[in-house]
């Protein structure tokens, strides 16, 4: 039997956390229908009772961390980005685990870790243990709703791959992989198993908040990974089996051809999150030596809306930045690898600049994500539509503000740069370490300097940083020698502390909790036009630049390490050296 309501009351009572009258209240709820639905705990959270002779409400989260300490358990955030279904629910079957509200959380050779609710009830060990051998059992506790919560998700997704997997049969061989003839099968992209396998993939991404799922194929079995905060983490492993069918299913969503593998496809999913917001999933698969590698990048529509401020530009910078963006002619560019944000702050950008009196467009490769307060066209490589071609047409159309997806090569930049020429404001982006190296590689495709120097506006480098949780971060003592390379050759006065990554149950225990941007601007100056004429190289710029007042990337990171917001070593980490 688990200890019931009066149990908890007594046990509060006596370690002080509760008064007499409170006990009462709590024994009182025992007959209510949620005592036999809802654990102690939570029924005990919905009074909104308060410690006794403290402020500190006893929510749901104070009770555990309670329960915890009254039951010499650790309490531990069921991650669902740590834990494999399939070799948790081998250890017992759901009906035991929702029977005695238990869970196993992590499997080895030697222990397995089992997440309890209910601490006082422990009749479930000798049965557990008989089947597990000499594995030894190791208890922590766990928030009772997680718990309930994830032990049926996770035996349902266990349950489907298996089913899937064992409907296929053996897999099909990729290269080097010996095939048994005759005995090939794949599961039906349609079978509701990989339906629910698919769904649950989508849901967990959007509420892990992950930028791009990845699927891969690999000997034996295939990966899922997430990015989150710009760092992979392994999500599943997947028999190849199932890992085909839910690619298939995958591409029958983003209505493209299931039967070609051999060539690279693109495609488009929209669905929504959980919470109901709409939300955009570029597509992108790739033929390798075990089967199609797919790509998912979650765009989500919000980002639209931010602020410069939410997206790390301020002060000197955010100025800059809408000095730049408010000329009426010129060529803008924004500069950074692969993930550094720049289709963020570019789509951003012409939203802030798109009204009823100015006709904004776009050309790209592919169409990022859909905005309806600014014309797009896409990039057309099959029909001989590239981006020349396109910048062509688009300055027959009347355009105000014109964005270019990449300058890639000579024929693109001498068409953004005969825009800029006959009044035309183009923003575009470039893949360079920096702001100074933007104008030598338009030099080095071949671009003439005096152009470069009579319509380059300005440049924008920049990277996205993990933010520090505010949850758990802490002070530390600040590296006089990162610091100074992180703020050369700028002297900044070593800040009194900064702080360091911790990790909690909030951000899943890394120390970092969402991203934001720094950014490198150099303003084009008579001085600076000047010197690209005499095709002077980066280093020179750079330090032309730096005494008229530009931020590098490491001193803008290190001005928000000043603020709490990131760490030292997160800067370092992301931002190239100065050179």
């Amino acid at each position: 039997m688990r200890p019931e309501l009066s149990w908890y009351a007594d046990a509060l009572l006596e370690d002080g956390r509760i008064s007499a009258a409170d006990a009462a209240v709590i024994k009182a709820l025992s007959r209510s229908s949620d005592s036999r639905q809802l654990h102690p705990l939570e029924i005990i959270a919905r009074i909104r009772l308060h410690e006794s002779g403290s402020t500190t409400l006893l929510d749901l989260d104070r009770l555990c961390l309670w329960l915890a300490e009254h039951s010499h358990l650790e309490l531990v955030h069921i991650d669902p980005l740590r834990i494999q279904p399939a070799r948790v629910a081998a250890v017992m079957s759901q009906r035991f685990a929702e029977s005695h509200e238990i869970l196993a959380l992590a499997v080895d050779e030697h222990v397995v870790r089992i997440g309890t609710a209910q601490p006082e009830h422990t009749s479930w060990m000798p049965d557990l243990q008989r089947t597990l051998g000499e594995r030894r059992i190791e208890r922590v506790l766990v928030h009772p709703d997680r718990l309930r919560r994830y032990t049926r998700e996770f035996y349902q997704l266990a349950r489907s791959i298996d089913r899937a997997g064992t409907q296929a049969g053996p897999r099909p061989g990729g290269v080097g992989v010996e095939v048994d003839l005759g005995q090939l099968g794949n599961p039906d992209a349609n079978d509701q198993h990989i339906v629910s396998i698919v769904d649950w993939v989508f849901q967990y991404a959007f509420e892990q908040g992950a930028s791009d799922i990845h699927i891969e194929p690999r000997r034996e079995t295939g990966r899922l990974r997430f990015r989150i905060d710009g760092v992979l983490h392994v999500m599943q492993e997947l028999p190849m089996t199932v890992m085909t069918a839910v690619v298939a299913r995958i591409k029958i969503l983003g209505r493209m051809n299931i039967a070609e593998k051999r060539r690279p496809q693109d495609g488009r999913v929209k669905t929504r999150k959980p919470d109901g917001g709409e939300v955009e999933l570029r597509l992108s698969t790739l033929p390798t030596a075990f089967g199609e590698k797919m790509v998912m990048r979650i765009f989500d529509p919000d980002l639209l809306q931010q602020r410069f401020e939410d997206m790390g530009l301020e002060g000197i910078e955010l100025k800059n930045w809408q000095q730049m963006c408010a000329q009426s002619s010129g060529i803008i560019l924004v500069t950074g690898p692969t993930g550094s944000g720049k289709t963020t702050t570019l789509y951003a950008t012409l939203r802030q600049l798109a009204s009823d009196e100015v006709n904004v467009s776009t050309l790209e490769d592919p169409i990022e994500m859909i905005e309806p307060s600014f014309n797009q066209m896409q990039v057309m490589q099959g029909i001989d539509l590239s981006f020349a071609d396109g910048i062509r047409a688009l300055l027959r159309q009347d355009p105000d503000v014109i964005m270019v997806g990449e300058i890639r090569d000579a024929e693109t930049a001498d068409m953004a740069i005969q825009a800029a020429l006959t009044g035309h404001l183009v923003l575009s982006t470039l893949h360079t370490n920096d702001a100074p190296s933007s104008v030598t590689r338009l030099l080095d495709i071949g671009i003439q300097p005096f152009l470069i120097a009579a319509t380059l506006q300005g440049v924008m480098a920049q990277r996205l940083v993990r933010l520090l949780c505010p949850d758990c971060k802490q002070a530390d003592v600040v590296d006089a020698s990162a610091w100074a390379e992180s703020t050369r050759p700028w002297k900044i006065a070593v800040p009194e502390r900064v702080y360091r990554p911790v990790g909690c149950k909030s951000c899943r225990g890394t120390g970092y909790r969402g991203r934001t941007g720094i950014h490198e601007i150099l303003v084009m100056s008579p001085t600076l036009r000047r010197m690209i004429s005499e095709r002077a190289d980066a280093a020179q710029l750079r330090r032309q630049a730096c005494k008229e007042g530009m931020h590098t990337l490491r001193l803008n990171g290190a001005l928000k390490v000043r603020s709490g917001l990131t760490s030292l070593e997160e800067v370092l980490r992301v931002a190239p050296g100065d050179l």
